[in-house]
């Protein structure tokens, strides 16, 4: 997580490039391309928020000394969730994280509720589930118009456990996470606290195969530079076909889509010296307006790795320097959630990524404790050879919403 929220200048750019793709997907009738479909307010929720997308992985990329994978888009959710349950300066705080002003929880809900019933019917070749859920203590009520905003937008879950009886406590809470990523994540917490008033989570899981696979039989051992100048041998695919294609001073692109073009992988791979990090730099300060007007179809040599990251971070002090300090301590109002609820004890998100000659899956967990008051209550063709550290996103390319973001280098 060195180098989360929904990319208008992304969504425009790979839109554009999809429709220049020359190749078809298989049984292309039984299987057409679709779009999301929002209203204008979410799509002004699209315009607006997608600052978060870009400061997110902009955070992530500079904290985390390691490969990451994160994905905006299921915090997005879970700070949605928060928001509901929130007021006064701690929902504005939360409200301006997600990239908007006070007052705008209902275009939060309606924006989630979208993505929640669309994306899952989007390509017949890609299996992608949004889950959410809240685990709470027994006998510490959350109030009626809270969990009726939670089950009307979020489809969530809502759960009584005993918090003091933490052994089956925590099973149930790591068996949900387990769940609804595949297995992929099979836990999230080691044991539950009594202190707590609730957990929140948000699962997302991801898998697709590729519109093109890459043949097993070209995959072969490259040398790999990270950032440093360390090198080391990776499993490399490779393929010579037409693709989505752009460069820039800082950066070569390719955008490779999945199943019916309705997802893509853009590999963001830096040139001229350039870090991973000035690349998220000038993503999170353009909002992703660099990458505008960049692609076109041309036949590119494409070398890619074949790769497996898993990823967890404790991001407490992100939010908060993003612009939320308040959930994390005793002046924090999240009344509206529950007359227990006192301030987020954590927020954290794991993450875990498989890329092969197939296609991708993924999964991430995001979650929050939150605690518990107990005193109340243009080219021909193109190399390239991802043979160093470079970023990638997953996303959806009608709204151009980023379900999982990461740096690969090797390791």
């Amino acid at each position: 997580m060195h180098c989360y929220s929904i990319v208008a200048a992304v969504a425009t750019m790979l839109a554009a490039s999809a429709a220049c793709d020359r190749i078809a997907p298989e049984n292309e009738d039984d299987n057409p391309l679709k779009t999301v479909e929002l209203s204008s307010r979410s799509s002004d929720f699209v315009r607006e928020g997608k600052t978060f997308t870009f400061n997110y992985i902009d955070r992530i990329n500079a904290e985390s000394q390691k490969d990451y994978v994160i994905s905006p888009l299921s915090m997005q959710f879970l700070l949605g969730m928060l928001l509901n349950g929130a007021q006064g300066a701690t929902a504005t705080e939360i409200s301006n994280v997600l990239g908007y002003g006070a007052g705008e929880t209902d275009a939060v809900n309606e924006y989630c509720y979208s993505m929640l019933t669309q994306l899952p019917k989007l390509d017949k070749k890609t299996s992608l589930s949004l889950a959410n859920a809240i685990f709470v203590d027994n006998g510490y009520p959350l109030k009626k118009a809270y969990k009726s905003a939670m089950a009307k937008f979020y489809n969530a879950e809502i759960a009584n456990l005993d918090f003091r009886d933490t052994g089956p406590s925590t099973k149930a809470i790591n068996d949900w996470c387990s769940k609804n990523t595949n297995g992929l994540i099979p836990k999230v917490i080691d044991e539950v606290s009594p202190d707590m008033l609730a957990y929140l989570l948000n699962a997302l899981y991801f898998k697709s195969q590729w519109k093109d696979k890459f043949d097993k039989a070209a995959t072969a051992d490259e040398y790999f530079t990270d950032e440093v100048g360390t090198k080391g041998k990776v499993k490399m695919m490779k393929r010579y076909k037409d693709c989505a294609y752009g460069k820039s001073e800082k950066f070569q692109a390719v955008r490779i889509p999945y199943g019916n073009g309705a997802f893509s992988m853009t590999v963001l791979f830096p040139r001229n010296g350039v870090k991973v990090a000035e690349i998220c730099d000038a993503l999170a300060k353009s909002n992703g307006s660099i990458l505008d007007g960049l692609f076109y179809t041309c036949e590119v040599d494409l070398w890619l790795p074949k790769f497996e990251t898993k990823f967890s971070i404790n991001l407490n002090d992100i939010l908060s320097e993003m612009g939320m300090p308040l959930s994390f301590c005793g002046e924090a109002d999240f009344r509206p959630m529950s007359e227990y609820a006192l301030c987020l004890s954590f927020v954290q998100q794991d993450a875990i990524i498989k890329v092969d000659e197939e296609g991708t899956e993924a999964a991430a967990i995001s979650s929050a404790g939150m605690m518990k008051n107990t005193s109340v209550g243009p080219q021909d063709s193109a190399v390239f050879h991802a043979d160093h550290t470079f970023l990638y996103l997953i996303t959806e390319n009608s709204t151009g919403a980023v379900l999982f973001a990461g740096r690969y280098s090797g390791k």
